[in-house]
């Protein structure tokens, strides 16, 4: 059983996975998320509005100890997304795609 306040770790310990951080500004602060081991689920949230002010994602495995800024990746597939599907570039994204395109 665990104590009041202890967490649960978000990767147990040993498992191979490649796991997906977007750094989220909010208000003065800034948030860090870890959102997803799916790249594409992660950028539909992206999308759909679910971060305030996007600055940087990364992606990291557990195991082959490894991390790399796919920042660039990410804002080249939303607007691949958005311009198959026909609509604007949402302003929120705006300056994330901007900045690491």
């Amino acid at each position: 059983m665990l104590e009041a306040g202890a967490q649960f770790p978000v990767v147990p310990f040993g498992a191979d996975q490649t796991l997906f951080v977007v750094i989220d500004r909010l208000d003065e602060a800034t948030e860090i998320r870890v959102e997803r081991s799916d790249l594409d689920a992660t950028i539909s949230e992206l999308v759909a509005g679910c971060f305030n002010d996007p600055i940087k994602v990364i992606s990291f495995n557990t195991l082959e100890h490894w991390m790399k800024d796919i920042s660039t990746d990410v804002a080249d597939e939303i607007q691949a997304r958005c311009g198959a599907d026909g609509v604007t570039l949402p302003d929120y994204l705006s300056d994330f795609v901007e900045n690491h395109s």
